[in-house]
């Protein structure tokens, strides 16, 4: 969760921040002004946050202001959208230490301009190669979900660090020591403490508490750190130093390797603890065998636009391509708030019982990723569909490989637990090149174990694969493998018209991104809204379950009374994720876009503002 806090270290401020467009209070700021430069360098009161910046340059949007200064920092000295996204993301590894680091993994998708092609990266991370079916089962049965995130078992191999290497490497313009270097000044000068973060180290005390080093780390002094306190974090400093030194292979083949592994398989708990923090399998060796895939993106085609998306082992791409491909011949701009939320929520409730059938990691499982994102598939599964009466979960899957006209290809089977915490940015530069990266350590505070004297908390990506089958009767593409990487649900998206963007989104939130992704995207091309406000309007979020989840703003309006008597059924959820995305204007400029409130409402920035 992001929090508004004063940049307290990465230099002066005419060489960090970028102009930013002036935003009305009523347009949901969060967070108090304080002196910024604006393009001359005089300075001048601007929110520290604002949702929607417009300008020339490029243009960085995130969860969190100092990430999102860290980028336009790149930016301003030249650097590309793709070092600007990694100087983004490694600042998130500071500021964010509960949702993303070097600790956890993610997926890169990135637009170039000059051959307008979209790639993307798999930097998912990989289960230990000894990791059989069984891994969360004890006594034949699945360990208690909060047994296995606090532990070693949930574990995976990290991909964070590689990812950054390998977009470098590959399509960036600068270093990885250059583009660490905010993110360096920043763990060891320190950001300022607000609330929400306090609420989050509150949350996860007990386990904390239980880990000396994340103790240190994040109850300085043995207490809850203060609001308005600043906290630093030298160890990351130091870390970030020995990766732009030595580069990533320190943390894949060499002392830090060696330090988390060793924590892996002896976790460092407290003398005293009652918690029983079962140990993990990882090894040298698999931290030597990861590798960053770099593969080839999702794509389909709606309503004259190329959506690009990511593949398996993501389900985000394949599941917003299907639930598109079957809205996309209905008039969704011509259409009630009644008619179009109902069509929305059952294209939804379709693409996820067709994912937890199909969608696993590739490697392993016979994915039919074509098939997925076919619009044949998708006709043969929009017939489902009927306007005065709501499809009931699980719903059972379709075949891809043989659509046939409203037909199931097996028994339904309810869709797993995902954790809802992760990270998103989207970042566009002058050239025109575009990035959208989604990066996470799973849910708050992932394991809860950080790496003593490292500075960053280890994952719990594991345990988003599925502890057994959710029927026994239905196979599952998710259960545990050697070496192999749990399914996500993140949905780093952009859009192409003519090989040129028109619009770049994610969020986090665990499986509510595919649904965040995909009502954002129809909000804004169908619906007409503004980029800024499709990502602020009220969500639902339905992934094949008996239940939809509507934020408040939809579960207090009429519309949800409508729903409910064509057999709709819902609970609330007071958030569902938290995107930023970006956009190219006719004239050329940049729009960057995050949220007004959840979270506490994003940051966007532009080099130049307009």
């Amino acid at each position: 969760m992001t929090r508004a806090r004063r940049l307290t270290v990465l230099g002066a401020a005419a060489a960090l921040a970028g102009s930013l467009v002036a935003v009305p209070a009523a347009a949901g700021t969060a967070a108090s002004a304080r002196p910024a430069a604006d393009r001359d360098g005089a300075t001048t009161a601007t929110p520290e946050k604002t949702p929607v910046a417009v300008g020339h340059g490029g243009a960085v949007s995130s969860v969190d202001p100092d990430a999102s200064a860290a980028g336009i920092a790149v930016l301003r000295k030249g650097g590309n959208a793709v070092d600007a996204a990694v100087a983004t993301a490694a600042a998130l590894g500071v500021t964010e230490p509960y949702s993303a680091g070097i600790g956890g993994g993610g997926y890169f998708v990135s637009y170039d301009a000059r051959t307008r092609t979209v790639r993307t990266l798999d930097g998912r991370e990989t289960a230990p190669r000894s990791t059989g079916k069984d891994l969360f089962l004890e006594n034949g049965k699945p360990l208690p979900f909060e047994d296995a995130v606090t532990s070693g078992l949930s574990v995976g191999t990290p991909g964070t660090a590689a990812t950054w290497d390998t977009a470098l490497r590959k399509w960036g313009s600068r270093s990885l020591r250059q583009v660490l270097r905010p993110a360096q000044r920043l763990a060891a000068g320190g950001f300022t403490v607000d609330e929400t973060f306090r609420r989050q180290t509150a949350d996860n005390e007990a386990r904390f508490r239980d880990f000396p080093a994340t103790a240190r780390l994040y109850l300085p002094g043995g207490k809850l750190p203060v609001v308005g306190s600043t906290l630093k974090n030298p160890d990351l400093a130091r870390t970030y130093g020995e990766l732009a030194n030595r580069g990533v292979g320190a943390l894949y083949d060499g002392a830090l390797a060696r330090d988390i592994v060793r924590t892996v398989r002896t976790p460092p708990v407290r003398t005293g603890s009652p918690r029983t923090v079962r140990p993990g399998d990882l090894t040298a060796g698999d931290l030597r065998a990861y590798r960053v895939l770099s593969q080839a993106p999702t794509r389909t085609g709606y309503r004259g636009l190329d959506v690009y998306g990511m593949a398996p082992s993501s389900s985000g791409g394949t599941s917003v391509a299907e639930a598109l491909n079957i809205l996309e011949k209905s008039d969704l701009s011509r259409l009630s708030e009644k008619q179009f939320l109902h069509r929305y929520i059952e294209a939804a409730r379709i693409a996820f019982a067709d994912r937890g059938r199909w969608v696993g990691d590739p490697a392993q499982e016979d994915v039919p990723t074509k098939g997925l994102t076919s619009q044949r598939f998708a006709d043969a599964r929009a017939c489902l569909i009927h306007d005065d009466k709501a499809l009931t979960s699980p719903l059972a899957p379709g075949d891809p490989r043989h659509p046939a006209r409203c037909a199931a290809a097996g028994r339904a089977a309810p869709t797993t637990y995902e954790g809802e915490n992760t990270t998103h940015l989207t970042v566009a530069d002058k050239w025109g090149n575009v990035v959208a990266y989604t990066l996470t350590i799973e849910q708050t505070g992932g394991s809860g174990i950080v790496v003593p004297h490292r500075g960053f908390l280890l994952n719990n990506e594991l345990t988003d694969f599925s502890f057994a089958p959710a029927s026994p009767s239905v196979h599952d593409p998710n259960l545990p493998g050697p070496g192999k990487r749990p399914r996500s649900s993140m949905s780093p998206t952009i859009v192409l018209r003519h090989g040129r963007p028109v619009v770049a989104l994610g969020s986090p939130g665990g499986a509510t991104i595919i649904t965040t992704v995909l009502q954002t995207l129809v909000n804004h091309l169908d619906r007409g809204m503004p980029l800024v406000d499709a990502i602020a309007a009220p969500r639902a979020s339905q992934r094949n379950a008996a239940l939809t989840e509507l934020e408040p703003g939809l579960w207090n309006s009429p519309v949800r009374r409508q729903l409910e008597a064509l057999g709709h059924a819902f609970k609330e959820n007071p958030e569902i994720g938290a995107a930023t995305g970006v956009q190219r204007l006719p004239d050329g400029r940049w729009l960057a876009a995050a949220e007004k409130v959840r979270r506490g409402g994003g940051s966007a920035r532009v080099v130049h503002r307009s």
